[in-house]
């Protein structure tokens, strides 16, 4: 099996996925191995890729783990949620200009005010903290676009976040997950549902997120452009996504002529 990132791993920071890249991952699922994307994205920011690399239906790993959904047809195989009531009320205590989005699997978010163009996609529904924290929730999104990702990292130690999973994304993100739930503990489960070894399993990708993930399978390679804590994470380093590290990566192991 190989597990791919997205975000800075098969496509760039615009969403444009290489043509050889796109190309290579068709082909190695044509080939017999099973490819699985695991991402941060919600299912409905991931399905417009999904038809685009048009792959054998088989399982999509979403929300850093929380969603797993079989595609096509969609059908939800594993959600886990949490309440997010105390992460929404420390938040609005400790960083009351921050943006924060619930969401709501295979529509949208609910938000408290509207987030930067393009950071989110779906139905965008504002509405009051209240309501925010009213029921359980796969993920609570914090944004703020006036901050750099070091400042979020000083943020998650201030929140004190005990009982959930959390990650600092590229761009001033945190992704508030419930506990124990991370990319690796999915595809831990997709393969035993499929009888796959994970010492069999090839995992690409580039931000903390992906530690877990890069950890737990048999060959964990980090882009070359990953933080370092992503990168000590590894197996192995492959170049930068701009320099062509997943498919360099990918052709060590398969066919692509």
């Amino acid at each position: 099996m190989v597990a791919l990132d997205i975000d800075g791993t098969i496509v760039d920071h615009d969403s444009v996925l290489p043509a050889p890249l796109g190309d290579a991952i068709r082909r190695i699922a044509a080939q017999g191995t099973r490819v699985v994307l695991s991402t941060g994205r919600s299912w409905h920011d991931t399905r417009d890729l999904a038809d685009r690399l048009d792959l054998p239906e088989g399982p999509y790993v979403c929300s850093n783990g929380a969603v797993v959904v079989r595609y096509p047809p969609m059908d939800v195989l594993r959600m886990v949620t949490f309440d997010p009531a105390d992460v929404i009320e420390r938040v609005q205590r400790m960083a009351p200009q921050a943006l924060i989005a619930v969401e709501e699997v295979g529509r949208g978010y609910r938000l408290n005010a509207p987030f930067p163009p393009g950071d989110l996609s779906g139905t965008m529904e504002v509405v009051g903290v209240d309501d925010l924290a009213s029921r359980p929730v796969t993920r609570v999104i914090v944004r703020d676009p006036g901050s750099s990702p070091e400042d979020f990292l000083d943020l998650a130690e201030r929140l004190g976040l005990h009982g959930v999973s959390y990650y600092i994304g590229w761009s001033a993100w945190l992704d508030i997950a419930p506990e124990g739930v991370h990319k690796a503990m999915a595809l831990a489960d997709v393969c035993a549902r499929r009888g796959i070894d994970p010492a069999d399993v090839l995992a690409l990708g580039d931000g903390r997120n992906d530690i877990e993930m890069l950890r737990w399978a048999g060959r964990g390679v980090a882009l070359g452009d990953a933080p370092l804590e992503v990168r000590l994470a590894a197996d192995a380093v492959t170049g930068t996504f701009d320099e062509g590290g997943t498919l360099a990566e990918l052709s060590r192991w398969f066919d692509l002529d």
